[in-house]
């Protein structure tokens, strides 16, 4: 009965907070509110006995991607008015991705009932309780049944990050910065000067 009421507690708090991330108009509310939704996931998952997956959600999710959004958005100083102008124009695109996100989740869910056996198949994959911890489980499905598409999502993030550093790179007039093609390329031609100093006289 315990369980029962601290799972729906933190259900209620993970849905209450999710909605207040989309819906709050100030984004670094939106990111506080990010960050209680993380912390009530965690707690969910500690509930279902792994301790590794909400350890690793509240270290990285809110230690480092969530307090990121909370100092970008803090130095960027949004306009919230220059955003909500756009939304009807971006509408048409974002309820498309929508409806395509919705079908993949009808589609997966519904698998399970047009397959029976497929959730044979999953619970073969999964080691017995009390054999290994859930660390290992993990480690072991990761870096062997699916050893490529956990490299693919690390290639994928490397992408993703490179195409952040060159859609924020910007180039202002009057800044100086360091070229490292123009001091490889630079010869004691181009680079030294020599003088004749006449005797008594300065340069």
């Amino acid at each position: 009965m315990i369980t029962a009421l601290i799972f729906y507690m933190f259900a209620a708090i993970l849905v209450a907070s999710g909605v207040m991330v989309i819906s709050a108009r100030n984004p670094v509310h939106s990111v506080l509110f990010l960050i209680l939704c993380f912390f009530n996931a965690a707690g969910l998952f500690l509930l279902l006995g792994a301790e590794f997956l909400a350890m690793v959600l509240v270290v990285v999710y809110v230690g480092a991607v969530a307090v990121l959004f909370l100092f970008v958005v803090m130095m960027l100083d949004i306009n919230v008015a220059e955003l909500r102008a756009g939304f009807l124009q971006y509408l048409p695109t974002g309820a498309l991705i929508g409806v395509i996100l919705l079908a993949e989740l009808l589609a997966m869910f519904g698998g399970w009932a047009f397959a029976p056996d497929v959730e044979a198949i999953v619970q073969h994959q999964i080691p017995a309780v009390g054999h290994v911890t859930n660390t290992e489980a993990l480690g072991r499905l990761l870096y062997t049944d699916y050893a490529y598409l956990f490299q693919a999502s690390g290639v994928l993030l490397l992408i993703a990050m490179v195409g952040t550093i060159l859609l924020t790179l910007r180039r202002r007039e009057g800044v100086r910065k360091q070229k490292v093609a123009d001091q490889i390329a630079r010869t004691g031609r181009n680079s030294v000067e020599i003088r004749k100093v006449p005797t008594g006289g300065g340069i």
